[in-house]
């Protein structure tokens, strides 16, 4: 399936069948960055509202019954120790907010009121392919009050050891489109820009996720994560 009428039909609630092939299209047409750009992904922390049994969360459609603008997350794991080189068979964790800023599995909790603790919206876990890729569908992530757009990922070994905690951060001037548009204009624009982040202000080149698409038919976020085995 076209990426396009892929996005779109998600977009518009339509039940589609994922299959590995149509998530990660997009992925196969991008190069591995070689040893010179090869720099291990800043570690930070899982943050307080980390997937509390990631492996009960083995689904590449995270979006359950969340409405926003539709997101393709195309993720290239690689390893610095092993030249760079993809590395395939890693699990690969994420988790990020709605368009309210509010997590799943959460509530009662001094930076969100409202109680999700019996949902599970936008959490999921795939596992790399034997190019290090990995994709989810899910949709344009909200803010939340003193941080700027963002998703959390970890990403583990074959044996299930942790490689790395980080966070990929979003454009400005998409993420002010997207907050400008009907499912979003309630909350208003993020109070919090990326280079005033506690997270990403001192790294913020190394942390950007590169964004393609449009409001229509949604977005694809792609970004390379580089791990130290």
């Amino acid at each position: 399936m076209e990426r396009k009428k892929f996005l779109k039909n998600s977009f518009l609630g339509i039940t589609t069948v994922l299959t590995g092939a149509s998530l990660s299209g997009d992925n196969k047409k991008r190069n591995n960055p070689g040893v010179d750009d090869c720099s291990v992904s800043p570690g930070e922390t899982k943050g307080p509202f980390p997937t509390k049994t990631p492996a009960e969360m083995v689904k590449s459609n995270i979006t359950s019954d969340r409405k926003g603008i539709a997101l393709l997350i195309n993720l290239t794991v690689i390893d610095k120790t092993n030249n760079c080189k993809p590395v395939p068979g890693a699990p690969v964790d994420i988790w990020h907010c709605d368009k309210d800023g509010n997590y799943s599995e959460y509530g009662n909790h001094p930076m969100q009121k409202n109680d999700l603790t019996s949902a599970h919206f936008l959490r999921g876990r795939q596992t790399t392919d034997e190019h290090g890729r990995v994709s989810f569908l899910s949709i344009y992530p909200g803010w939340y009050n003193g941080r700027a757009p963002h998703i959390h990922l970890e990403i583990f070994d074959k044996n299930g050891r942790s490689l790395l905690v980080t966070q990929v951060a979003f454009p400005e001037e998409v993420s002010r489109k997207v907050y400008s548009s009907t499912f979003y204009s309630s909350r208003g624009q993020a109070d919090t820009p990326n280079d005033r982040d506690n997270v990403f202000a001192d790294s913020l080149s190394e942390q950007m996720g590169t964004i393609t698409g449009n409001m229509t038919d949604g977005f694809t976020l792609s970004s390379t994560i580089v791990v130290r085995s």
